[in-house]
Protein backbone atom coordinates (compact mmCIF):
# COMPACT_ATOMS: atom_id res chain seq x y z
CA UNK A 1 0.00 0.00 0.00
CA UNK A 2 1.12 3.13 -1.08
CA UNK A 3 1.00 6.60 1.12
CA UNK A 4 -0.38 10.35 0.41
CA UNK A 5 0.73 11.23 -2.58
CA UNK A 6 1.25 14.56 -4.52
CA UNK A 7 2.02 14.24 -8.25
CA UNK A 8 2.37 17.41 -10.33
CA UNK A 9 1.02 17.12 -14.34
CA UNK A 10 4.26 17.24 -16.22
CA UNK A 11 5.08 20.10 -18.55
CA UNK A 12 4.71 17.47 -21.61
CA UNK A 13 1.29 16.59 -20.84
CA UNK A 14 -1.57 17.36 -22.56
CA UNK A 15 -4.35 19.11 -20.75
CA UNK A 16 -6.79 15.63 -20.16
CA UNK A 17 -9.53 13.94 -17.76
CA UNK A 18 -8.40 13.58 -14.35
CA UNK A 19 -9.72 10.29 -14.50
CA UNK A 20 -8.01 9.60 -17.95
CA UNK A 21 -4.68 10.87 -16.45
CA UNK A 22 -5.25 8.24 -13.47
CA UNK A 23 -5.26 5.56 -15.28
CA UNK A 24 -2.61 6.00 -16.90
CA UNK A 25 -0.61 6.94 -14.00
CA UNK A 26 -2.17 4.25 -11.48
CA UNK A 27 -3.03 0.89 -13.95
CA UNK A 28 -4.31 -0.50 -10.38
CA UNK A 29 -7.16 2.16 -10.58
CA UNK A 30 -10.82 1.19 -11.99
CA UNK A 31 -13.45 3.78 -13.17
CA UNK A 32 -15.67 3.05 -10.28
CA UNK A 33 -12.85 3.16 -7.73
CA UNK A 34 -11.75 6.61 -9.21
CA UNK A 35 -15.31 8.18 -9.10
CA UNK A 36 -15.82 7.04 -5.59
CA UNK A 37 -12.41 8.39 -4.08
CA UNK A 38 -13.38 11.78 -6.06
CA UNK A 39 -17.06 11.82 -4.31
CA UNK A 40 -15.12 11.50 -0.98
CA UNK A 41 -12.91 14.27 -1.41
CA UNK A 42 -9.62 11.95 -1.42
CA UNK A 43 -8.69 12.79 -4.55
CA UNK A 44 -7.93 16.60 -4.77
CA UNK A 45 -6.96 19.18 -7.56
CA UNK A 46 -4.43 22.07 -6.40
CA UNK A 47 -6.11 21.07 -2.78
CA UNK A 48 -9.83 21.58 -4.49
CA UNK A 49 -12.61 18.73 -4.86
CA UNK A 50 -12.45 17.20 -8.37
CA UNK A 51 -14.92 15.50 -10.64
CA UNK A 52 -13.74 12.40 -12.69
CA UNK A 53 -14.32 14.14 -15.53
CA UNK A 54 -12.22 18.13 -14.24
CA UNK A 55 -9.45 19.09 -16.59
CA UNK A 56 -6.07 18.74 -15.44
CA UNK A 57 -2.96 20.72 -17.09
CA UNK A 58 0.37 20.81 -16.80
CA UNK A 59 1.44 22.08 -13.38
CA UNK A 60 -1.62 21.64 -11.43
CA UNK A 61 -0.73 19.30 -8.01
CA UNK A 62 -3.20 15.79 -8.14
CA UNK A 63 -3.44 14.27 -4.33
CA UNK A 64 -3.53 10.76 -4.61
CA UNK A 65 -4.46 8.71 -1.27
CA UNK A 66 -3.36 5.99 -0.41
CA UNK A 67 -3.85 2.76 -3.12
CA UNK A 68 -2.74 -0.43 -3.23
CA UNK A 69 0.32 -1.74 -5.34
CA UNK A 70 -0.65 -2.57 -9.10
CA UNK A 71 0.31 -6.06 -9.69
CA UNK A 72 2.10 -7.16 -12.59
CA UNK A 73 0.50 -6.79 -15.79
CA UNK A 74 -0.57 -10.06 -17.18
CA UNK A 75 1.31 -11.10 -20.68
CA UNK A 76 -1.71 -11.08 -22.90
CA UNK A 77 -2.73 -7.65 -21.31
CA UNK A 78 1.37 -6.13 -23.09
CA UNK A 79 0.66 -4.23 -26.07
CA UNK A 80 1.75 -6.27 -28.77
CA UNK A 81 5.00 -5.59 -30.37
CA UNK A 82 5.08 -4.26 -33.96
CA UNK A 83 7.47 -6.44 -36.16
CA UNK A 84 9.77 -3.93 -38.57
CA UNK A 85 7.48 -4.79 -41.55
CA UNK A 86 4.57 -3.81 -39.54
CA UNK A 87 5.83 -0.63 -38.09
CA UNK A 88 6.78 0.52 -41.84
CA UNK A 89 3.22 -0.21 -42.76
CA UNK A 90 2.13 2.20 -40.18
CA UNK A 91 4.54 4.61 -41.04
CA UNK A 92 3.27 4.77 -45.18
CA UNK A 93 -0.01 5.55 -43.36
CA UNK A 94 1.22 8.73 -41.88
CA UNK A 95 -0.27 11.94 -44.35
CA UNK A 96 1.27 14.67 -42.93
CA UNK A 97 4.63 15.57 -40.28
CA UNK A 98 6.40 18.15 -39.02
CA UNK A 99 7.83 18.92 -35.85
CA UNK A 100 4.92 19.70 -33.99
CA UNK A 101 2.21 17.00 -35.25
CA UNK A 102 1.32 13.91 -36.86
CA UNK A 103 -1.75 13.09 -39.46
CA UNK A 104 -2.41 9.60 -39.69
CA UNK A 105 -5.20 7.45 -41.57
CA UNK A 106 -6.11 4.70 -39.60
CA UNK A 107 -7.57 1.41 -40.70
CA UNK A 108 -10.75 0.17 -39.40
CA UNK A 109 -10.69 -2.36 -36.89
CA UNK A 110 -7.35 -0.85 -34.99
CA UNK A 111 -8.43 0.51 -31.68
CA UNK A 112 -6.82 3.64 -30.43
CA UNK A 113 -6.23 2.56 -26.64
CA UNK A 114 -6.21 -0.56 -25.06
CA UNK A 115 -9.78 -1.82 -22.91
CA UNK A 116 -10.30 -4.82 -21.66
CA UNK A 117 -8.65 -8.17 -23.32
CA UNK A 118 -8.11 -5.50 -26.13
CA UNK A 119 -3.97 -6.01 -26.91
CA UNK A 120 -3.34 -4.68 -29.90
CA UNK A 121 -3.95 -0.84 -30.32
CA UNK A 122 -2.66 2.80 -31.62
CA UNK A 123 -1.33 3.24 -28.30
CA UNK A 124 0.82 0.40 -28.14
CA UNK A 125 2.33 0.99 -31.39
CA UNK A 126 3.17 4.76 -30.82
CA UNK A 127 6.69 3.85 -31.21
CA UNK A 128 6.95 3.19 -34.32
CA UNK A 129 6.07 6.76 -35.07
CA UNK A 130 8.90 8.71 -33.30
CA UNK A 131 10.68 9.07 -36.78
CA UNK A 132 13.88 11.01 -35.72
CA UNK A 133 12.24 12.29 -32.06
CA UNK A 134 13.22 10.06 -28.95
CA UNK A 135 10.01 10.10 -27.52
CA UNK A 136 6.45 8.66 -28.37
CA UNK A 137 3.85 11.20 -30.16
CA UNK A 138 0.42 12.08 -28.05
CA UNK A 139 -2.88 11.12 -28.74
CA UNK A 140 -4.84 14.31 -28.11
CA UNK A 141 -8.66 12.72 -29.59
CA UNK A 142 -9.74 9.44 -30.52
CA UNK A 143 -11.71 7.42 -32.82
CA UNK A 144 -13.97 4.15 -32.70
CA UNK A 145 -12.02 0.68 -32.91
CA UNK A 146 -14.46 0.28 -36.32
CA UNK A 147 -14.09 3.79 -37.89
CA UNK A 148 -11.17 4.21 -40.43
CA UNK A 149 -9.49 7.85 -40.75
CA UNK A 150 -7.87 10.84 -40.25
CA UNK A 151 -6.56 10.45 -36.66
CA UNK A 152 -4.19 13.73 -35.47
CA UNK A 153 -1.04 13.00 -32.99
CA UNK A 154 0.71 15.49 -31.04
CA UNK A 155 4.79 15.38 -30.98
CA UNK A 156 5.51 18.09 -28.05
CA UNK A 157 4.38 18.92 -25.11
CA UNK A 158 3.21 22.40 -26.19
CA UNK A 159 1.44 21.17 -29.56
CA UNK A 160 -0.54 18.66 -27.42
CA UNK A 161 -1.99 21.06 -25.30
CA UNK A 162 -3.14 23.44 -28.09
CA UNK A 163 -4.35 20.63 -30.37
CA UNK A 164 -6.41 18.90 -27.36
CA UNK A 165 -7.89 22.60 -26.70
CA UNK A 166 -9.08 22.77 -30.17
CA UNK A 167 -10.55 19.70 -30.52
CA UNK A 168 -11.93 20.74 -26.74
CA UNK A 169 -13.41 23.55 -28.11
CA UNK A 170 -14.67 22.38 -31.56
CA UNK A 171 -12.02 24.96 -33.27
CA UNK A 172 -11.84 21.36 -35.78
CA UNK A 173 -14.13 20.75 -38.23
CA UNK A 174 -14.54 17.10 -38.56
CA UNK A 175 -16.24 15.43 -41.76
CA UNK A 176 -17.17 11.98 -41.86
CA UNK A 177 -18.57 10.21 -44.89
CA UNK A 178 -20.73 6.80 -44.27
CA UNK A 179 -22.86 4.68 -46.22
CA UNK A 180 -26.37 4.70 -44.56
CA UNK A 181 -29.29 2.27 -45.12
CA UNK A 182 -32.34 3.33 -46.80
CA UNK A 183 -33.87 6.45 -48.32
CA UNK A 184 -32.81 9.77 -46.09
CA UNK A 185 -35.17 12.52 -45.82
CA UNK A 186 -34.67 15.25 -45.82
CA UNK A 187 -32.02 15.20 -47.57
CA UNK A 188 -29.90 17.65 -44.86
CA UNK A 189 -30.65 18.71 -41.79
CA UNK A 190 -29.60 18.68 -37.69
CA UNK A 191 -30.11 15.44 -35.68
CA UNK A 192 -29.89 17.20 -32.01
CA UNK A 193 -30.74 14.01 -29.96
CA UNK A 194 -29.07 13.51 -26.42
CA UNK A 195 -26.95 10.38 -25.67
CA UNK A 196 -26.66 8.22 -22.75
CA UNK A 197 -24.94 5.47 -21.49
CA UNK A 198 -26.96 2.48 -21.94
CA UNK A 199 -24.37 0.23 -20.63
CA UNK A 200 -21.33 -1.07 -19.62
CA UNK A 201 -18.13 1.38 -20.00
CA UNK A 202 -15.31 1.00 -22.77
CA UNK A 203 -15.51 -0.08 -26.45
CA UNK A 204 -18.15 -2.35 -25.78
CA UNK A 205 -20.64 0.41 -24.76
CA UNK A 206 -24.05 1.19 -26.06
CA UNK A 207 -25.44 5.18 -26.37
CA UNK A 208 -29.41 5.51 -25.93
CA UNK A 209 -30.91 8.40 -27.35
CA UNK A 210 -32.76 11.03 -25.26
CA UNK A 211 -35.40 13.34 -26.66
CA UNK A 212 -33.25 17.13 -25.96
CA UNK A 213 -36.10 18.29 -23.42
CA UNK A 214 -35.16 15.05 -21.49
CA UNK A 215 -31.33 15.38 -21.09
CA UNK A 216 -31.46 17.75 -17.99
CA UNK A 217 -33.21 15.24 -16.28
CA UNK A 218 -31.03 12.38 -17.10
CA UNK A 219 -28.13 11.48 -14.97
CA UNK A 220 -25.12 11.12 -17.08
CA UNK A 221 -26.70 12.56 -20.13
CA UNK A 222 -25.40 14.73 -22.75
CA UNK A 223 -26.83 16.93 -25.85
CA UNK A 224 -25.65 16.23 -28.63
CA UNK A 225 -25.46 17.68 -32.39
CA UNK A 226 -24.88 16.21 -35.54
CA UNK A 227 -25.20 17.96 -39.20
CA UNK A 228 -25.88 15.31 -42.40
CA UNK A 229 -26.21 15.82 -45.90
CA UNK A 230 -26.73 12.90 -48.72
CA UNK A 231 -23.99 13.45 -51.54
CA UNK A 232 -25.77 10.89 -53.75
CA UNK A 233 -28.95 8.37 -52.89
CA UNK A 234 -28.54 4.82 -54.28
CA UNK A 235 -32.61 4.48 -55.14
CA UNK A 236 -34.08 3.20 -51.91
CA UNK A 237 -31.60 0.77 -50.50
CA UNK A 238 -28.72 3.15 -49.32
CA UNK A 239 -27.53 6.74 -49.19
CA UNK A 240 -23.96 8.54 -48.84
CA UNK A 241 -23.88 11.15 -46.65
CA UNK A 242 -21.02 13.36 -45.19
CA UNK A 243 -22.00 13.54 -41.31
CA UNK A 244 -20.17 16.91 -39.46
CA UNK A 245 -20.24 16.26 -35.69
CA UNK A 246 -20.81 19.67 -33.93
CA UNK A 247 -20.74 17.91 -30.46
CA UNK A 248 -17.94 14.75 -29.80
CA UNK A 249 -20.06 12.16 -28.05
CA UNK A 250 -19.41 8.55 -27.60
CA UNK A 251 -20.99 6.84 -30.73
CA UNK A 252 -22.58 9.80 -31.67
CA UNK A 253 -23.07 9.99 -35.65
CA UNK A 254 -24.00 5.88 -34.96
CA UNK A 255 -26.46 6.62 -32.36
CA UNK A 256 -27.98 9.72 -34.36
CA UNK A 257 -28.14 7.43 -38.03
CA UNK A 258 -30.07 5.02 -36.30
CA UNK A 259 -32.34 7.47 -34.95
CA UNK A 260 -33.57 8.69 -37.92
CA UNK A 261 -34.36 5.20 -39.48
CA UNK A 262 -31.20 5.04 -41.33
CA UNK A 263 -28.44 3.45 -40.07
CA UNK A 264 -24.69 3.21 -41.04
CA UNK A 265 -24.54 0.29 -42.97
CA UNK A 266 -22.36 -2.70 -41.20
CA UNK A 267 -23.53 -1.29 -37.63
CA UNK A 268 -24.71 -4.26 -36.23
CA UNK A 269 -24.79 -2.55 -32.45
CA UNK A 270 -27.05 0.23 -33.46
CA UNK A 271 -28.89 -0.74 -36.66
CA UNK A 272 -28.62 -4.99 -36.51
CA UNK A 273 -28.08 -6.52 -39.37
CA UNK A 274 -31.54 -6.88 -40.80
CA UNK A 275 -32.19 -5.98 -44.54
CA UNK A 276 -35.49 -4.54 -44.28
CA UNK A 277 -34.56 -1.41 -45.72
CA UNK A 278 -37.11 -1.25 -48.63
CA UNK A 279 -36.99 2.76 -48.99
CA UNK A 280 -37.63 3.07 -44.55
CA UNK A 281 -34.33 2.82 -44.41
CA UNK A 282 -33.95 0.30 -41.24
CA UNK A 283 -31.49 -2.37 -41.31
CA UNK A 284 -28.05 -1.88 -41.30
CA UNK A 285 -27.02 -5.12 -43.37
CA UNK A 286 -26.93 -4.06 -47.00
CA UNK A 287 -26.40 -7.74 -48.00
CA UNK A 288 -24.95 -9.27 -51.47
CA UNK A 289 -21.51 -8.29 -52.17
CA UNK A 290 -21.43 -5.35 -49.44
CA UNK A 291 -18.94 -5.98 -46.49
CA UNK A 292 -20.31 -5.99 -43.21
CA UNK A 293 -17.50 -3.76 -42.27
CA UNK A 294 -18.74 -0.62 -40.57
CA UNK A 295 -19.01 1.70 -43.44
CA UNK A 296 -17.76 5.05 -41.17
CA UNK A 297 -15.13 7.10 -42.44
CA UNK A 298 -13.28 10.24 -40.75
CA UNK A 299 -12.95 11.60 -44.36
CA UNK A 300 -12.02 15.68 -43.07
CA UNK A 301 -10.17 17.27 -40.89
CA UNK A 302 -9.46 21.39 -40.93
CA UNK A 303 -7.68 23.65 -38.20
CA UNK A 304 -4.99 25.66 -37.28
CA UNK A 305 -1.51 24.53 -36.47
CA UNK A 306 -0.65 24.02 -32.86
CA UNK A 307 2.23 26.46 -32.87
CA UNK A 308 1.89 28.87 -36.00
CA UNK A 309 -1.99 28.88 -36.61
CA UNK A 310 -1.57 28.09 -39.81
CA UNK A 311 -5.07 26.84 -41.94
CA UNK A 312 -4.54 23.26 -42.22
CA UNK A 313 -6.64 21.00 -44.51
CA UNK A 314 -6.61 17.25 -45.04
CA UNK A 315 -8.53 14.39 -46.57
CA UNK A 316 -8.25 11.29 -46.29
CA UNK A 317 -8.81 8.14 -49.16
CA UNK A 318 -12.31 5.75 -48.59
CA UNK A 319 -10.72 2.39 -46.56
CA UNK A 320 -10.96 -0.57 -48.94
CA UNK A 321 -14.07 -1.96 -47.81
CA UNK A 322 -15.78 1.32 -48.65
CA UNK A 323 -14.28 1.50 -51.52
CA UNK A 324 -15.63 -1.52 -52.69
CA UNK A 325 -18.93 -1.22 -51.85
CA UNK A 326 -18.79 2.75 -53.60
CA UNK A 327 -18.04 0.30 -56.59
CA UNK A 328 -20.77 -2.09 -56.05
CA UNK A 329 -23.28 0.58 -55.75
CA UNK A 330 -22.09 2.96 -58.53
CA UNK A 331 -20.61 6.13 -56.67
CA UNK A 332 -17.80 8.08 -57.57
CA UNK A 333 -15.63 8.43 -54.43
CA UNK A 334 -14.63 11.98 -56.01
CA UNK A 335 -17.86 13.17 -57.05
CA UNK A 336 -17.88 15.86 -53.72
CA UNK A 337 -19.70 19.11 -53.70
CA UNK A 338 -17.61 21.84 -52.25
CA UNK A 339 -17.85 22.74 -49.66
CA UNK A 340 -19.97 19.87 -48.46
CA UNK A 341 -21.62 22.15 -46.05
CA UNK A 342 -22.78 25.49 -46.14
CA UNK A 343 -22.83 27.62 -43.02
Amino acid sequence: MSGVQHLTIGADEAEQRLDRWLKRAFPVLTQGRIEKLCRRGEIRVDSARAKPATRVAPGQVVRVPPLPEAPAPAPEARPAMLDAGEAEALRRRVLYRDEAMLVLDKPAGLAVQGGSGQVRHLAGMLPALRFEREDDPRLVHRLDKDTAGLIVLARTGAAAVALARAFRSRAVEKIYFALVAGRVQPSAGTVSYGLVKAGRSGEGEKMRILHPDEVAATEGAKHATTDFRVIEQVGGRAAWVALRPVTGRTHQLRAHMAALGNPIAGDGKYGGRGQENLGDGWGAGLGGAASRKLHLHAARLAFRHPLTGRALRFAAPLPEHMARSWELLGLDPAAVPEPIFED
